[in-house]
């Protein structure tokens, strides 16, 4: 079945879009059906171009369109019917003729097209004459919306002098209405300030250069830009935005020093690196094009030096040389400033320096005295006698005035004691004579000090050197041991000789070895000089017999060469050795040992046997003593140990005969030392006291037991007993009674023990040691 659509557009109206492909396979008794349109197609829907305009909404609806179908009679038998989006409250269809309206007003921006179908059914079968076809009304845009700068406000930086047309920035407005369709969304930028500085391309929004600026003029620009929709045609809406352009800073300026001429002044006291002033020179650029570094021309660099403060960018102006207001009162001094970062296209305006004239005037100050040199090297010859000049220095005062000076030796009173100076002249001479190989260098220090201002003092080092004389004679350097075999043969070299001299020869030392005088006529060594400061001792005969000579004194003559020459006479000790031919050193000493002791090998193996044997027997002694010391212990400690009783029982009182027989403690009689007794109640109470909280096992009862039995063992006084017999209570059969008194609570003091005397003899001596330890304690 054909199918189309008769549009009749009374205002601008939404496309129309084909119908789904499922409405395109039609049964074929529908063929000849179709709608009547302005396009007529064999198969399927085919709409045409429907719009609707957003718009504002009358009180009546507005006409869109018309659906009308070639199979409507006009006799109100079809009935059109709208379905999809918006259908029934945004869009509504007349049932009765097709006609479509919009009843309310569109906004493309929030939705540009709506989706619906339409059918046509008949009335009276309520059955499709068309079949439903889906078809969209897009929404035609009107010029509603402004454009919009969503990046603004906008700031851009520039580098000054900038070639015209430079680009400086691009600003980009947007606009809400449909660019598709009409000049609604067509844009035109414009420049409302900002000439003749700035301009800006009129459709891509870009700002450029419209000629060079100086930042030093003016650093900061206000650009105000105007987009307009509609092309800036009548009616058009339109947005600004502001544009802040900021000239960035290039070294197109060279610095000037903010004056010609600087006036400064220095003393001549002053140390070096003192600061003698400051220049300042101004740049108009900032940051690194201002950064600038100070220099110093001319001669004037040698005394004087400058640099720069990078914070302050000033140039310090330092004192490089100590100045003296006597030699020169004046320096005039060029100093010329360059930038630190030079831009290259700017040579040509000329060179990014200046230069000024600083004048400094030394000033006088009162200085110390100065010495001729700041170090004097002396010498003098240490056979020199007290009193010799050893020389001179000189200081004077640098001041007009020319104040005298004083003379005088510091650091060390050793010193003192061997140099002294003559305060007024400065003249050194030795106080004692110098002895160059104790010390062969002296260094003392001296100062000069000004007479009418002790306060100015300078120094000066003089290092001494004591000359050698030759004063010491040539000597071995160390004993020579030499031993001699009885059978040497002549000719045989028995030993090599050398020499030190303490003194220091200009050239090197030489020294000459031969025999002494006295031993010219000696048959039976000789002395070979090799021209090396070094001899040879030989032989002169063979065969030497020890029972005849066993040793030999040979005065050797040692002479150098100094001057004068000094010559000393060393005897060489030569040892006869009981060996064939080669010496053996260890048993050469024996053997000398031996024979200077007057003893044979037999003789000298006797006495160490005997040494020995004796060795032995002491120690064998010695081992006896201790054997028996221990044996002596141990019974001792066994005897102990069978005297020492323990009853489990009670006793008896004196009626109890039977509990112990003491007549076997009494077989034999001990003289004792006498040791004063300790005191006896005291005692009792510290062991009932302890007693009640150890056992008999505890140390503490031990030791107590064995400190009782040492006192009983000691003392004549006490009875006999080398036993200890514990009572908590007395036997029932005691006429006394108790004798216990370990579970009073009285003290000492408050005890009485005067009832012990009615005890009977028995107790006796019981009873007077507790009266005599109570009168004691009252």
């Amino acid at each position: 079945m054909n199918c189309s659509t008769l549009l009749s557009l009374v205002l601008m109206l939404v496309q129309l879009w084909p119908c789904s492909p499922s409405t395109q396979n039609r049964s074929a008794q529908n063929r000849n059906q179709s709608f009547t349109a302005v396009q007529r197609v064999k198969r399927g829907w085919v709409w045409e171009p429907l719009f609707a305009t957003e718009e504002q909404i009358s009180v009546v609806p507005v006409y869109v369109g018309q659906l009308e179908s070639d199979l409507d009679k006009q006799d109100g038998n079809i009935k059109y019917i709208l379905t999809g989006e918006g259908a029934g409250n945004i869009f509504i269809i007349d049932e009765n003729n097709g006609k479509i309206y919009v009843t309310q007003k569109l906004d493309r921006e929030k939705k540009s097209f709506y989706t619906l179908r339409a059918q046509a059914i008949n009335r009276s079968t309520e059955l499709p004459v068309e079949p439903e076809s889906e078809f969209i009304i897009k929404v035609r845009d009107i010029n509603d919306h402004e454009p919009q700068f969503l990046d603004g406000p906008y700031v851009a930086t520039v580098p000054e002098m900038s070639p015209e047309g430079t680009s400086v920035t691009q600003v980009t407005a947007t606009d809400g209405d449909d660019p598709s369709y009409g000049n609604s969304a067509r844009l035109l930028y414009s420049l409302i300030q900002g000439q003749p500085y700035f301009s800006v391309e009129p459709k891509t929004g870009v700002i450029r250069m419209a000629s060079q600026m100086d930042r030093e003029t003016k650093d900061q620009y206000l650009v105000i830009i105007q987009a307009k929709d509609m092309v800036g045609q009548a009616g058009a809406l339109s947005a600004t935005a502001t544009v802040t352009i900021i000239l960035s800073d290039i070294n197109d300026n060279p610095p000037k020093f903010q004056q010609r001429l600087y006036y400064m002044n220095v003393c001549e006291d002053a140390p070096v690196g003192t600061t003698v002033g400051t220049v300042v020179a101004e740049d108009s650029d900032i940051g690194e094009n201002a950064a600038m570094n100070y220099f110093i021309e001319g001669d004037s660099s040698d005394v004087f030096d400058i640099i720069t403060n990078n914070e302050t960018q000033e140039g310090i102006i330092l004192l490089k040389k100590r100045v003296d207001y006597e030699s020169k009162r004046r320096y005039s001094i060029q100093a010329k400033v360059v930038n630190r970062y030079i831009d290259d296209r700017f040579l040509k305006e000329g060179p990014f320096e200046d230069k000024t004239i600083v004048k400094i005037n030394v000033e006088d100050a009162d200085e110390p005295p100065v010495f001729t040199l700041e170090n004097y090297v002396m010498e003098i010859a240490e056979a020199a006698v007290s009193g010799s000049l050893v020389g001179i220095v000189t200081a004077r005062d640098p001041d007009d005035d020319d104040c005298p000076v004083r003379y005088s030796i510091v650091h060390g009173m050793h010193l003192k004691r061997l140099f002294s100076i003559n305060e007024h002249n400065g003249t050194i001479i030795t106080t004692k004579p110098l002895d160059r190989e104790i010390a062969s260098w002296h260094n003392i220090t001296v100062t000069a000090t000004e007479t009418r201002n002790p306060e100015k003092i300078s120094e000066a080092n003089v290092y001494i050197q004591v000359l050698d004389v030759n004063d010491h004679a040539p000597e071995f350097p160390k004993y020579y041991e030499t031993f001699v075999c009885e059978n040497a043969v002549s000719g045989e070299l028995i030993q090599s000789i050398s020499a030190v001299d303490q003194d220091d020869s200009a050239e090197s030392h030489h020294f000459y070895f031969s025999l002494a005088q006295e031993a010219t006529n000696n048959s039976h060594f000789t002395v070979k000089d090799n021209q090396d400061n070094t001899a040879g001792i030989f032989t002169a005969k063979s065969g030497f017999r020890r029972q005849e000579q066993f040793s030999f004194y040979l005065p050797i003559l040692i002479l150098d060469n100094g001057i004068p020459p000094l010559t000393s006479t060393n005897t060489l000790t030569i040892t006869v050795c009981d060996c064939d031919t080669k010496v053996n050193t260890f048993y050469c000493r024996y053997g000398a040992f031996m024979y200077a002791m007057g003893l044979s090998t037999e003789a000298l193996a006797a006495i160490l046997a005997c040494i020995l044997i004796l060795l032995v027997f002491f120690l064998a002694v010695v081992a006896i003593k201790q054997q028996r010391k221990k044996s002596s212990f141990s019974e001792k400690m066994e005897e102990f140990r069978e005297n020492i009783v323990r009853y489990d029982d009670e006793g008896g009182g004196e009626e109890d005969t039977e509990a112990f027989d003491i007549s076997a403690l009494r077989t034999r009689t001990v003289m004792r030392t006498h040791k004063p007794r300790k005191k006896v109640t005291t005692e009792i109470h510290s062991l009932y006291r302890q007693s009640l909280q150890v056992g008999p096992d505890s140390a503490i009862f031990r030791q107590f037991i064995s400190e009782k039995l040492e006192e009983a063992n000691t003392d004549p006084s006490a009875p006999p007993y080398d036993s200890l017999q514990t009572y908590a209570f007395e036997g029932t059969g005691s006429l006394a009674g108790s004798l216990s008194s370990l579970g009073s609570n009285m003290s000492d003091v408050d005890q009485s023990y005067d009832y012990l005397t009615d005890w009977g003899p028995h107790f006796k001596q019981l009873a007077g040691m507790y009266t005599s330890h109570r009168g004691v304690g009252d």
